[in-house]
């Protein structure tokens, strides 16, 4: 069998921009999880880095790509591995960030090597440490401090791009303030999926506001997912230009992936659960 790895979405319920280091790095408070869709890292028989699938058109396989760099950190100059590219690229979903992790965790297996150290890892994007993980956390400083989340009930997402780029870069720049409260220090449990909707709408995404005024098509999907039955929540994710909807159930997300998709057949549209691996046991550092 061919030796693989799921690369997740990663999903930020929740973004707090809570000040900015010297260098520049922008320090973060964000409550993430992971899905059960996204792409498909494989070992292939070819040498170098072959990319396929939906969302690959335009991704190079060339150094540059997240997924070469990670493998020669792992000490693999001309990895045989192929990415089956399902999520939209520079989306606000850790796509890269989470090839770049499962290309960490397979050439692991493959070739028996220790991981990098975390400053290594850290070096190719602040989601490269969560993704690696690729558990429910809490992930804040410029993404290096994780832990793990109380357990989370039952839910399902629907994601929704519309195929709209948005500039991580510009949108940072567009923040109106750098300086913004944190999540509490204590996060409660929550008993349903409708206790964690009410409780992450008094959080936030900072990057929200801005985004939407580079790209306001985003307002269109947010208003979209919320209109749709037993949504219990619509928020963009990370940087955007991807938007989720929490709901109760399967189905529910089901139907409402369906009937976005066909008043919007040109936007992406994916219904998808919570990947739930075993959680951290500690704090990284």
């Amino acid at each position: 069998m061919t030796a693989h790895e799921l690369a997740p979405a990663k999903v930020n319920l929740s973004l707090h921009v809570t000040g900015q280091r010297a260098d520049g790095y922008h320090l973060l408070d964000s409550m993430v999880v992971f899905t059960q869709a996204g792409d498909l890292l494989e070992v292939a028989p070819e040498r170098g880095l072959v990319v396929t699938g939906p969302e690959g058109a335009g991704l190079g396989g060339g150094p540059d790509n997240l997924v070469s760099r990670a493998a020669l950190l792992m000490g693999v100059s001309e990895p045989a591995l192929r990415l089956v590219k399902r999520l939209p690229v520079a989306a606000g979903i850790g796509g890269g960030s989470s090839d770049a992790a499962a290309a960490l965790r397979l050439l692991a297996t493959v070739t028996g090597r220790p991981l990098p150290p975390m400053t290594d890892i850290l070096a190719l994007g602040a989601d490269v440490p969560a993704c690696l993980t690729g558990a429910p956390c809490r992930m804040q400083g410029i993404g290096e401090v994780l832990t793990p989340l109380p357990p989370l009930p039952p839910f399902w997402l629907v994601l929704v791009n519309p195929r709209v780029a948005v500039s991580t870069p510009q949108v940072f720049r567009s923040l109106a303030s750098r300086n913004n409260p944190p999540m509490p220090a204590d996060l409660p449990h929550w008993p349903d999926v409708y206790a964690l909707a009410d409780w992450l709408r008094g959080q936030r995404n900072d990057l929200e506001a801005p985004a939407r005024g580079l790209a306001p098509v985003i307002s269109q999907v947010l208003r979209g997912l919320a209109e749709t039955p037993d949504c219990a929540l619509a928020r963009m994710s990370g940087s955007g230009a991807t938007c989720f909807g929490i709901f109760p159930t399967e189905q529910a997300a089901s139907a409402a992936a369906h009937s976005i998709q066909q008043r919007h057949p040109d936007w992406w549209v994916c219904a998808t659960g919570i990947r739930a691996p075993a959680q951290l046991t500690r704090a990284t550092t």
